[in-house]
């Protein structure tokens, strides 16, 4: 190795060493390239890299700032659409509303419908059996007439039983429609 370049070195790590950043960078410069000429071509080189690397930094500032500010732009109009597509959207789920309403009101008198017609059999049931035991007891001495009276009564009331059943029945299925209805038009 060149004693020129071990001098240069030894500088150099003199330079690292000593605390501090050098004084005069300028004057360390001159001073080394004084000592070794060729390194001047490395320095050169250096300064070009630094040059170049400024400039890659000054680039990449400016398209991170324009991305920034794209980003931006785009959350913005993002955000403009997501409300008018809500807004869209509940005005769209509007229109189903008189439907929705009418099923809702069929539902609700339907089951109060119901709700009569089973308080009617409940009854109806109380009557049967308040009949069949009178019927039954040993300790009436019923005439023939009376009887055949009553016989005639629990004949009635068992068909209007069945009549009622075969109405509810029909209820219920009217009931359970109005509610796969309803459930079809809420999804």
């Amino acid at each position: 190795m060149d004693c020129g370049l071990w001098t240069t070195v030894a500088l150099l790590c003199f330079c690292v060493a000593s605390c501090g950043p050098p004084a005069n960078p300028q004057a360390l410069r001159e001073e080394v390239v004084k000592i070794d000429s060729r390194f001047a071509e490395v320095l050169e080189k250096r300064d070009e890299l630094a040059n170049r690397i400024k400039v890659l930094e000054r680039e990449l500032a400016l398209k991170k700032s324009q991305v920034g500010h794209q980003i931006a732009q785009l959350r913005k109009e993002l955000n403009e659409a997501t409300q008018q597509f809500n807004q869209k959207i509940q005005k769209t789920k509007t229109l189903l509303a008189p439907d929705v309403e009418r099923i809702e009101l069929a539902l609700s008198m339907a089951a109060d419908e119901l709700k009569g017609r089973r308080h009617m059999r409940a009854s109806l049931g109380c009557s049967i059996s308040r009949l069949r035991k009178a019927l039954k007891s040993e300790q009436a001495q019923w005439a023939q007439s009376e009887r055949a009276r009553m016989d005639q009564e629990l004949a009635e009331l068992l068909q209007e039983t069945q009549r009622l059943d075969q109405e509810i029945a029909v209820l219920n299925e009217h009931i359970r429609l109005l509610k796969i209805k309803r459930l079809l038009l809420r999804l």
